[in-house]
C-alpha cells in the first residue's frame, strides 16, 4: 500500500471534512422537520427545537391523516400523483419523439427547428404574456396543466445528444433487416438509452412533483397540487394560535407533518434512478 505524503494527507482530511459538512447541511432540514412534526406544542412555542424532538407526540400527524385537515391534504396528494404520473409520461413521449427526429441527419429544416427549440431557453415573452397565453389556451384544469407544460427544451436537447452518440452501424444493420423508424426507435435507441431516459424522467417527475406557481395561478382549489396546499398550511401555521388550545398540538407540527409526508415518494423512487443520473447527464455531451 502506497504511503501518503503530508500534502495528500492534508488534502484527504480537507476533502472528508467538506463532504461531512455538506452532508450535515443537507440532512439537517429533514431532521429538523421530523423533530418539529412530532414535538409537543410547548417546546415548539418556546423555540427549543433545534435538532431532536422534545415531548414527543403524534397528534399533528394523526390529525393530518384522519382529522379535519385530511380531506384537503389527500385530495392535493392525489392531484400531485396525477400530475406527476401522467405529466411525466406525456412529457417523456413528446421528448423521445422530438429528440429522435432531431437526431436524424435527413430531417428537413433540422437546423432551423433546433434553433427555435434552443431559442425558448434563452428568451421568453414574460410572466404576464405567458399567463395570458395559458389562459387563452384553456390551461385551467388538470389535463391542461399536463398538456400545457408537456416538454422542456433542455431535456429534448439532452436526449437528442444521447441519441446522436449511438452507433449508426447498429441502426444500419437493423434497416438492412427491414426495420422501420418506429422499430429502430423501440428496439435500438430506447434500450440503449436507459441512463438518459432515467435521468430525464427524474427531471420531469421532480418538476411535476414540485410544481407550485402555475398550478396556483391556473387551476381551482380542488385541483391544487400538494405544494400549493403546503404553502397555505405553512402560512396558516404562522398566523394561527387557537388550534393549540383546541387540539393540543402546535400549528407548525401540522405543517411539518405534511412536509415529511410529501417527500416520502421522492425518497423511495430516487435511489432507483440515482445510479443512472450522473451517467445520463454526462453521456451524450462528449463525442469521440
Amino acid at each position: 500500500m502506497k504511503r501518503l505524503d503530508r500534502t495528500e494527507i492534508l488534502f484527504r482530511i480537507l476533502s472528508y471534512t467538506v463532504v461531512i459538512l455538506f452532508a450535515i447541511a443537507t440532512l439537517y432540514p429533514f431532521i429538523f422537520s421530523i423533530a418539529m412534526a412530532i414535538s409537543g406544542e410547548g417546546p415548539i412555542n418556546r423555540g427549543e427545537i433545534i435538532l431532536y424532538p422534545k415531548d414527543i407526540q403524534f397528534r399533528a400527524l394523526l390529525a393530518l391523516l384522519t382529522g379535519e385537515n385530511s380531506k384537503k391534504f389527500w385530495i392535493s396528494y392525489t392531484n400531485t400523483l396525477f400530475y406527476t404520473l401522467y405529466g411525466t409520461l406525456f412529457s417523456m413521449v413528446i421528448s423521445i419523439f422530438a429528440a429522435y427526429a432531431l437526431s436524424r441527419t435527413h430531417l428537413v429544416f433540422k437546423r432551423q427547428i433546433s434553433f427555435f427549440i434552443v431559442f425558448t431557453m434563452w428568451f421568453s415573452a414574460g410572466l404576464i404574456p405567458t399567463w395570458l397565453n395559458y389562459r387563452d389556451l384553456f390551461v385551467n384544469n388538470r389535463w391542461g396543466i399536463i398538456y400545457g407544460f408537456g416538454a422542456q427544451a433542455f431535456n429534448i436537447l439532452l436526449l437528442r445528444n444521447y441519441f446522436q452518440g449511438i452507433s449508426k452501424e447498429i441502426e444500419e444493420a437493423a434497416i438492412v433487416d427491414g426495420a422501420n423508424e418506429f422499430q429502430v426507435l423501440g428496439s435500438i435507441y430506447l434500450p440503449m438509452s436507459k441512463s438518459a431516459l432515467a435521468t430525464i424522467t427524474l427531471f420531469y417527475a421532480l418538476n411535476r412533483w414540485n410544481g407550485y406557481f402555475w398550478n396556483r395561478q391556473l387551476v381551482g382549489d380542488m385541483e391544487h397540487p400538494l405544494q400549493v396546499v403546503l404553502q397555505s398550511m405553512v402560512q396558516a401555521s404562522s398566523e394561527s394560535s387557537e388550534i393549540v388550545e383546541v387540539l393540543g398540538y402546535a400549528p407548525y407540527s401540522l405543517a411539518y407533518s405534511a412536509i415529511i409526508l410529501s417527500i416520502i415518494p421522492i425518497i423511495i423512487v430516487y435511489p432507483y434512478l440515482q445510479k443512472y443520473f450522473a451517467r445520463g447527464v454526462n453521456v451524450g455531451g462528449v463525442k469521440e
